[in-house]
């Protein structure tokens, strides 16, 4: 087997997710048109070295427990294949701790960063892709609308992570509402769950995530109702109180307003753009901390990866 060429350089695009969509916990994500970028180049020696710009600057690691270097070092573990050195620029976008799959960006990164250097010398199939970035994540429902874009439905199995991806329905407009100075982990947020609920809660959820894939991809008057959730959301809710407000504001105007991934960010689906400019001006008004509004759509594409050059055989 061939070494990769020195100088081989790779860019990756990764987009920013939201999960859970309310009801689907553990289960739906969307790829956001929000992403980071990445660079990968092949250089002498061994290691990695991370130039972090943007988002998490100063404030990541730079060396190979970056969280990129080590998805990269379990692909290439993956093939039994030593890594080279390499050099890595992350230019991160995605807010780090806000419920918008930043550990999760930074995971395919690595895994799509490490196929695009090793091209011609292993493949990897889209099923192996998914199962590489979860082994490091944990769990697949970010992972999969990063890796492939859309809206997707991810589940275990015995032989591992699957997912199927869907395509929202062109009616349903998008706003992430972002506090400026709140972040939340998802250990934490998952620490405030019980590990066992009501029957009549659990029959709820699948009722209204089943509702969910409907108003989604067809039938955008029904978020409101399909958005609702009993298995994780009040649960959080102490360690969020701004977020529940705001969530409160929102659903009480007429709003389909669910809690990104973790939080502390709050999702809006919106079943007309029309309905856009209003939200925004709801969580401008409201009292708790400072929020910013983006208005966002379905990123289609998921995770790409694109060779720049190779300046040394």
């Amino acid at each position: 087997m061939t070494s990769i060429p020195l100088g081989k350089s790779v860019t990756v695009r990764v987009p920013a997710t939201t999960a859970n969509l309310g009801p689907g916990f553990d289960t739906l994500g969307m790829a956001l048109t929000i992403e980071d970028t990445l660079s990968a180049t092949v250089r002498e020696g061994s290691g990695v070295k991370v130039d972090v710009r943007g988002v998490g600057e100063g404030e990541v690691p730079t060396d190979e427990t970056n969280l990129i270097a080590r998805s990269m070092a379990h692909t290439f573990a993956s093939k039994g294949i030593d890594m080279p050195g390499i050099d890595l620029v992350a230019h991160n976008v995605i807010p780090h701790g806000r419920g918008l799959g930043s550990s999760g960006a930074a995971i395919v990164s690595g895994v799509m960063a490490a196929k695009g250097l090793l091209e011609g010398m292993v493949d990897f199939t889209p099923e192996e892709l998914l199962a590489l970035a979860t082994d490091m994540e944990g769990h697949p429902d970010n992972i999969a609308p990063s890796l492939f874009g859309g809206l997707t439905i991810a589940w275990m199995t015995d032989e591992g992570p699957k997912h199927k991806q869907l395509s929202v329905h062109r009616g349903v407009s998008i706003v992430v509402a972002v506090p400026e100075d709140a972040s939340m982990s998802t250990q934490l947020a998952r620490s405030l769950q019980p590990e066992t609920v009501p029957h009549q809660d659990a029959i709820f959820n699948l009722s209204r995530s089943a509702l969910l894939i409907a108003a989604l991809i067809q039938s955008p008057e029904l978020l409101f109702e399909a958005t609702e959730d009993r298995l994780h959301q009040n649960y959080r809710a102490s360690a969020m109180q701004d977020t529940n407000a705001l969530l409160t504001s929102l659903r009480d105007a007429g709003f389909a307003a669910v809690v990104s991934g973790a939080g502390p960010s709050v999702l809006i689906l919106c079943s007309d753009p029309a309905q856009r400019p209003e939200v925004e001006k709801l969580v401008a008004a409201h009292q708790g901390g400072v929020w910013s509004s983006h208005m966002l759509t379905v990123d289609e594409r998921g995770a790409t990866v694109e060779e720049l050059s190779t300046l040394a055989d």
